[in-house]
């Protein structure tokens, strides 16, 4: 098809600003990074010496489920359709579900109604004293509050037990956006998995790194 003056007008129109556009959104994700907004997390066996599960060397998502477990279904349902689905398939992700001890026959129940239709691998129910909740909750230090061991927000703690968020976010106190309310499908689709994509590409990229710098070590 012989290409006139007037369609390589049109298709300059179109093409151009979307080359323009991807070309700058591959510049800005190259340098991006989740935001560390508070460090060292106190992890699972600093407040229960028994635990094994640890946020070292994984990307967590981390919430608490308080003790009427059976009122929080809804927004669990949301972070596993939304965020554990999306992500299970990496290698260092998870959840970890903080509960009070004594609710182990409500949170069996819970399990076998997210089984029916889920992977369960990375998700791991903890069970802790009180104290224990309050000490690891305390320890993200973040200005949101802890009723009844419950919170309806979930927390990404990277790698090395920092809690990752933003400081800019437009709907937050000051930009300070330190967990994410699971109770809105918008905000775990808009906010929590957008977040999460830049947390792992952001390993990946220092992975590559390091393999480059490795090879040329030994080309030296």
């Amino acid at each position: 098809m012989k290409i006139t003056k007037k369609r390589f007008v049109l298709i300059a129109l179109f093409i151009f600003p979307l080359i323009f556009f991807l070309v700058l959104s591959t510049g800005i994700n190259n340098f991006k990074k989740l935001p560390v907004l508070t460090q060292k997390v106190k992890d699972l066996n600093e407040v229960d010496s028994v635990q094994t599960v640890t946020f070292s060397d994984h990307v967590s998502v981390l919430c608490f489920l308080g003790k009427d477990i059976d009122t929080k279904k809804g927004g669990l349902f949301n972070l596993n359709q939304k965020i554990y689905k999306e992500f299970y398939g990496y290698l260092p992700f998870q959840i970890i579900a903080v509960y009070p001890k004594g609710s182990e026959d409500q949170i069996q129940k819970l399990r076998s109604s997210i089984e029916k239709f889920t992977d369960m691998s990375k998700w791991h129910f903890i069970g802790l004293s009180e104290e224990s909740i309050s000490s690891l909750f305390q320890s993200l230090r973040t200005n949101d509050n802890l009723n009844q061991f419950y919170t309806n927000k979930a927390y990404i703690v990277d790698k090395n037990s920092s809690l990752r968020g933003r400081n800019d976010d437009k709907d937050s106190v000051d930009g300070l956006l330190f967990g994410y309310n699971f109770n809105s499908v918008g905000e775990l689709n808009n906010k929590m998995e957008d977040d999460i994509k830049v947390l792992l590409y952001e390993y990946r990229a220092a992975f590559k790194n390091k393999k480059k710098a490795d090879r040329k070590k030994v080309e030296l």
